[in-house]
């Protein structure tokens, strides 16, 4: 009796409970935009307590948002697929292990499309709106009529077609019309070409390098206040004289066209004729009830932004690679540029001209960070000592990166400007009168690499811009 007990024993222990692998359900066929992330959920059942979970993915990349506490029996498990920038199939297979190294298996399937993309061929004549989350294409110089608002939502994507002379493409806000175009620091609004692989929710272009300029036109705003010119009113540069669309300036200071927050203009620039390029913002005697701010242009053939008279105040640029000047002023522009941030353009920093007519207004230009780089010059101003001086104000601005041949030129004497708190870090072997000439020197100070207390607040264009998610603002 003794040896039967002991050997019902010896077989109850000798015995172990097999439990069944974990079954794993994968949720239906999915559908997700590239480069857009979807959240897709697997339901699970392990007789042996939840262990651990694995990933692959095609398609796209795969990470696991929420799992399961160790040992549960059910539940789910909440994976972010976030697709790359090839349409077609994806998918995700799931791999759950339990407490005995058992391991179940599913695969979802997700259909990645291609983002929602719009041709541009004609003028916008009626109240629009681009959405976010999809592509424009310019298919030619569009124009946003008098009496009527674009509205460009965050994340929006407008791309250029290739194009030069008459054929050179463009959007331009006429005298009368608006341009609505709030993006944010997270979901910037991007005008570039269509060479730019670029998609929505990305910063830095996929495959165009930030020095590639001239592929379209650029965005110019036109308004109706005052200019000082021949005329009242003029036709701007970058629009053929046959298109009346192209008119600015007038009687209104306050005039508003808008608002523009948060935008990225890039490899614009292209050429409607000899000497006669698109900047990459042109703003045409626009008014002070316009709002601009946080705006950033990268590699324009020409400058990088041009007024053209006008009151509007203008907050937080940054200029990188222009084939000309960074920052034009002409025919008494009357607003105020503050923080702004210019790497290496093409001719001058600073393109800082005066009036053209009876109409007399000053500018101000103050807290910059200016890069000279390959630039001609720093500072190119009017000097003729008459009616034609430049009439401005700078206060606290940094000038380095500077090299042999570059000036900073006289300072105006017709009007009465004010110059002050400039600084500049120069080359070795040096002084600073080989750069600010003609009595600028007085109203400027060396200082040490790093040492400066003066300059741009280079945070503003943290995230959204591509210059600073590009590195090149390091040291800034």
């Amino acid at each position: 009796m003794i040896f039967l007990v002991l050997g019902a024993l010896i077989s109850m222990t000798g015995c172990k409970k097999e439990y069944e692998i974990p079954v794993v359900t994968a949720p239906g066929s999915t559908t997700v935009e590239v480069s857009k992330s979807v959240e897709l959920s697997f339901g699970f059942n392990a007789e042996g307590g939840y262990k651990s979970s694995s990933l692959t993915a095609t398609g796209g990349t795969a990470t696991v948002k929420t799992a399961p506490s160790t040992g549960s029996r059910y539940g789910n498990i909440v994976v972010t697929f976030t697709a790359g920038s090839v349409t077609g199939a994806g998918s995700v297979v799931i791999n759950i292990t339990d407490n005995y190294n058992n391991t179940g298996q599913s695969t979802a399937v997700i259909d990645v499309l291609s983002v929602p993309t719009t041709s541009v061929t004609s003028n916008i004549t009626t109240n629009t709106t681009w959405e976010t989350g999809k592509v424009y294409i310019l298919e030619g110089r569009i124009t946003v009529l008098s009496g009527v608002t674009l509205t460009i939502q965050p994340g929006v994507i407008i791309k250029g077609r290739e194009g030069s002379e008459a054929n050179a493409t463009a959007l331009l806000i006429a005298r009368g019309g608006k341009l609505m175009s709030e993006g944010t620091a997270d979901s910037p609004i991007i005008f570039t070409s269509v060479a730019d692989k670029i998609l929505p929710g990305e910063v830095a272009s996929p495959n165009l390098e930030p020095n590639i300029s001239g592929l379209w036109g650029g965005l110019l705003i036109l308004g109706k206040a005052p200019i000082s010119a021949e005329a009242e009113a003029m036709q701007i540069e970058g629009i053929p004289a046959s298109d009346l669309n192209g008119l600015y300036g007038g009687t209104q200071a306050n005039d508003n066209s808008g608002v523009l927050k948060y935008i990225s203009i890039r490899h614009g620039g292209a050429n409607i004729g000899e000497g006669n390029e698109i900047n990459g913002l042109t703003l045409g005697g626009v008014g002070s009830g316009t709002v601009i701010e946080n705006i950033e242009i990268v590699s324009n053939d020409d400058d990088g932004i041009e007024w053209f008279g006008g009151t509007v105040n203008v907050k937080n640029v940054i200029v990188w690679n222009t084939g000309d000047d960074a920052i034009d002023t002409d025919q008494s522009w009357g607003g105020t540029l503050d923080n702004f941030i210019i790497i290496n353009p093409g001719d001058e920093c600073l393109e800082l001209d005066g009036p053209e007519g009876t109409m007399v207004a000053k500018h101000i230009i103050k807290n910059g960070t200016v890069y000279a780089g390959n630039a001609q010059g720093i500072a190119d101003l009017d000097d003729a000592n008459n009616s034609s001086d430049s009439y401005v104000d700078i206060d606290k601005v940094y000038f380095f990166g500077l090299k042999t041949g570059q000036d900073f030129d006289a300072v105006p004497t017709y009007y009465n400007c004010t110059f002050s708190n400039m600084e500049t870090t120069l080359p070795a072997g040096t002084a600073l009168t080989d750069f600010f000439k003609d009595g600028s020197s007085a109203f400027a100070t060396t200082v040490n690499t790093g040492a400066n207390s003066v300059g741009a607040d280079a945070s503003a264009f943290t995230g959204w811009s591509w210059t600073a998610v590009s590195g090149s603002l390091n040291g800034f």
